[in-house]
């Protein structure tokens, strides 16, 4: 897909849905789960963006976020918790490569929900969502080294490690490595890994 389809399909974003989980648009009503999460530091230790301050920093965030879809223009979806239906965080795709089909995966999930296999689920939907209906060729995520729990995700989900970029990013006041892993559209329909 190019950019424009991609638009209009994140324009209205669907809703996606598997045994444990609903994947669906971000809403402002969403601000006290996602500030449970985001005011944590154990969050976003392996995050570009630091804790949240406060709730209301969280709200204008979604406020933000809705106009981004509006004009499709943001690619993540709020993870529902069937069962409490509480938004436990957020999966989705972080970036486009337009001219090559590909795109970039990103997760983050609340510390109270690791463990209990959520963030494969959400991923391997997200994955299937990529090579299915958007039609693309590849997927990668990346991860700070250092978050293995982060890299165990992306290779439950069918990825494979290419390697790391050291030094590679500058955040929070120092230079970080990030790893890589990948999954191409002809593994994916090999294995179909559960997606």
């Amino acid at each position: 897909m190019n950019k424009d389809e991609i638009i209009k399909v994140f324009r209205n974003i669907p809703v996606l849905e598997t045994e444990h989980l609903i994947l669906r648009r971000m809403q402002k009503s969403d601000a006290d789960d996602m500030y449970d999460y985001a005011k944590r530091h154990d969050t976003t230790r392996y995050l570009l963006w630091n804790p949240h301050p406060d709730r209301k920093f969280t709200y204008q965030y979604l406020v933000y976020l809705n106009h981004q879809y509006k004009v499709g223009e943001f690619h993540d979806w709020a993870v529902i918790e069937r069962e409490s239906d509480r938004m436990i965080g957020t999966c989705g795709f972080t970036r486009f490569d337009y001219g090559n089909d590909g795109a970039e995966i990103g997760y983050v999930l609340n510390p109270d929900f690791w463990g209990r296999g959520y963030a494969t689920e959400a991923v391997r939907r997200v994955i299937r969502f990529g090579f299915d209906y958007l039609g693309l060729h590849r997927l990668e995520a990346k991860y700070m080294e250092g978050n293995n729990a982060s890299r165990r995700v992306m290779e439950k989900c069918g990825m494979t490690f290419e390697g790391v970029r050291r030094d590679s990013i500058f955040v929070k006041g120092g230079f970080v490595s990030v790893g890589v892993c990948s999954i191409l559209r002809t593994e994916y329909n090999q294995n179909r890994i559960g997606l």
